[in-house]
């Protein structure tokens, strides 16, 4: 029995080959639990349609925030990493802006005299990757002073009459939104 060296090398090139591609087809997931600024995710149901908010969970670490680290009168990516997203399956009006159901991406202006809350159509780019052509709306925020420091940023989705709030807290701030469903 005769060994064909040159045929196990081509079958054993092939099937590496073959393994690679299959391995790049499916990307292999990164656990972001361990970040310095990891996930977290809001979310809420209105008429059996969902809303989440995607984004990242930066510490203060005994930083200074708003004015600070996140300067006021540039637009902030709103949390740290990828950008946040923000998925909703209803047609909203957010502070009276009509926002249709689909994917987005959320910045933020703040500012020390007033916040904007920014929903840009663009979406799957890194934090930073801000393109304001692509901005669907720039819309006021209310903001409120918290009685006790929150260490780390959270944004929260609640229910508020008959729709619901977007807030986002950290240092000792928190700016706010109201919506609703668009009937």
């Amino acid at each position: 029995m005769t060994i064909n060296f040159r045929r196990i090398t081509v079958a054993t090139a092939m099937l590496l080959a073959l393994l690679v591609s299959t391995l790049m087809a499916f990307p292999i997931r990164q656990d972001k639990s361990n970040r310095p600024s990891p996930p977290g995710t809001a979310d809420l149901t209105l008429s059996g349609k969902k809303i989440m908010i995607e984004y990242s969970r930066p510490s203060m670490r005994g930083r200074k925030i708003y004015g600070g680290l996140v300067p006021y009168d540039q637009v902030w990516r709103t949390g740290a990493n990828e950008a946040t997203t923000f998925k909703t399956e209803a047609d909203l009006s957010i502070a009276g802006t009509n926002v249709p159901k689909g994917a987005y991406t959320l910045y933020t202006l703040p500012s020390a005299n007033g916040w904007k809350l920014i929903i840009n159509k663009q979406t799957g780019q890194w934090g930073t990757e801000y393109n304001e052509s692509q901005d669907l709306a720039r819309i006021n925020m209310q903001v409120e002073q918290l009685s006790s420091p929150v260490e780390q940023f959270t944004i929260s989705l609640t229910r508020s009459g008959m729709g619901g709030m977007i807030r986002m807290d950290w240092e000792n701030t928190r700016a706010f939104v109201l919506f609703r469903e668009k009937k």
